[in-house]
């Protein structure tokens, strides 16, 4: 248990922040199996538009901190090659 009023505030925060970080991978998991269920099923709109909510949703996410900059990089690059295919 913490023993400062530093520490007890930072566990306070520590559990406020990992609430909302679990909340927002869960949000991009899920974002990403609906990219891959629209790929697999051939549907080029589908994906294209799956493609386009994922990539927000991972900005959003890097924006605040939950996702790394380079690894949102790597996931957007994935999924706009199904954004972008004809």
């Amino acid at each position: 248990m913490a023993n400062t009023k530093s520490a007890i505030k930072a566990a306070r925060k520590t559990a406020r922040l990992t609430v909302r970080n679990k909340g927002v991978k869960t949000r991009l998991k899920t974002l990403h199996k609906k990219l891959d269920e629209s790929i697999k099923s051939g549907d080029a709109a589908a994906a294209k538009s799956a493609a386009i909510a994922y990539s927000s949703a991972m900005d959003k996410a890097t924006k605040s901190g939950v996702v790394h900059k380079n690894a949102a990089s790597r996931a957007k690059a994935h999924a706009s090659k199904f954004a972008q295919a004809k």
